[in-house]
């Protein structure tokens, strides 16, 4: 077993023994804010999601006090590839720790949000993001338009 290694603000990173929960997560979370993606699109990306943890590069979390993961962010390069919180614990913070210490710590600089989650484009306006671009499809070639987003420079 890997061991969890703190990082800071309350970051940590994920191990293989975190993925079932990573995954009820984002399953969590896409429900409550992904009202546009179907039932059979989440069986389709549920499995895709657990068998692409192993390859990020850089998948940290914020456990909440029982040490489960309340929200994950994932990394490569200059991506953020992935960024979710349980709406149990939405409004708290988490979201805003993780983007923050992938900023500064990885070098992120670059994502892309659902055209149709007002509520994650808001946020990461407020992060410190710009629309940079936008594609009709999916990085899976469904119908969900998404936002290529890129941190300001000013």
């Amino acid at each position: 077993m890997l061991e969890e290694m703190q990082l800071q603000d309350g970051v940590s990173t994920v191990g293989p023994d975190d993925y079932a929960r990573v995954v009820e997560v984002w399953e969590a979370s896409v429900r409550a804010t992904h009202t546009f993606v179907t039932e059979a699109d989440i069986e389709v990306i549920r499995p895709l999601l657990w068998e692409s943890l192993p390859s990020v590069p850089h998948v940290l979390c914020v456990r909440e006090r029982g040490g489960q993961v309340a929200g994950f962010i994932g990394v490569e390069d200059t991506m953020v590839e992935m960024l979710f919180v349980h709406p149990a614990w939405r409004g708290q913070g988490i979201g805003r720790r993780l983007l923050s210490y992938a900023v500064t710590s990885l070098g992120a600089e670059k994502l892309d949000v659902n055209e149709q989650n007002p509520q994650a484009i808001g946020f990461y306006l407020r992060m410190g993001f710009e629309v940079a671009g936008r594609s009709a499809m999916d990085s899976i070639g469904k119908p969900y338009p998404l936002l290529h987003m890129r941190l300001r420079r000013d």
